[in-house]
């Protein structure tokens, strides 16, 4: 098992500063970062005993989850700068990044399939329009293996948490552009499963982090899962 956390900080690189002069409140905000997620990444890697990759630069300056070709691979406030700067920022953070999260994948599937845990939060609310669900698996369901193995896990999720609302592909579709997706190019589906986790902000408490609870239920419903006793990730 591999987990992740592409978007767990809103730290800005002393070098481009400049470029959010006054941009304290959109930093802190969703859109600078995916709060509680790196928090809760930690806590599911500890109980799986899993190995963890996860950046803390803010997804404004450049998003780990979008592929280069991706427009929104840049935000409003580093889309302005030249193209050159704009490569710079890919070979300093995208790439490495990319390239490490997949030789972590490569490496593992040398033992057997590996299942990728990229985890993320969402806002409660986007453009006026509220994201019905709590927790979502997010997967590609032409994919065998992520298909069964999420539809297992969420009705272990929907068993042991009746309180919670559980989705699949919510409030984004699996098989859009992310991380998770430019590795499935990469792996087989007998070698790669993808799942990408996204909690629902509203379940943040005052300290900003998702209780404690919640990797402890990820984690219990997952193993609990054929696919996963079964060996098969």
């Amino acid at each position: 098992m591999l987990v992740t956390c592409e978007h767990g900080g809103h730290e800005v690189p002393r070098a481009y500063q400049g470029l959010f002069a006054g941009a304290s409140r959109v930093l802190r905000s969703h859109r600078g970062w995916d709060p509680g997620a790196l928090a809760l990444a930690r806590d599911l890697a500890r109980r799986l005993q899993a190995p963890l990759r996860f950046a803390t630069t803010t997804r404004l300056l450049v998003d780990l989850n979008r592929s280069a070709h991706n427009p929104r691979v840049f935000s409003e406030r580093s889309r302005v700068l030249p193209r050159a700067e704009r490569l710079d920022l890919m070979v300093a953070f995208h790439d490495p990044y990319r390239r490490g999260v997949d030789r972590d994948v490569a490496d593992a599937a040398t033992e057997g399939v590996v299942l990728h845990l990229s985890v993320h939060s969402f806002t409660p609310t986007l453009h006026g329009v509220p994201r019905k669900a709590d927790i979502a698996l997010l997967y590609d369901p032409r994919r065998p293996l992520e298909r069964a193995l999420t539809s297992e896990w969420i009705r272990a999720l929907r068993g042991a948490a009746a309180g919670l609302r559980i989705r699949r592909n919510h409030p984004y579709l699996g098989r859009s552009d992310g991380l998770t997706t430019w590795l499935r190019g990469r792996h087989p589906p007998g070698r790669y499963l993808g799942i990408e986790i996204e909690v629902n902000q509203v379940l943040l408490n005052r300290r900003g982090r998702f209780p404690g609870g919640l990797a402890k239920l990820l984690v219990e419903t997952l193993t609990r899962t054929d696919v996963v006793c079964r060996g098969e990730a």
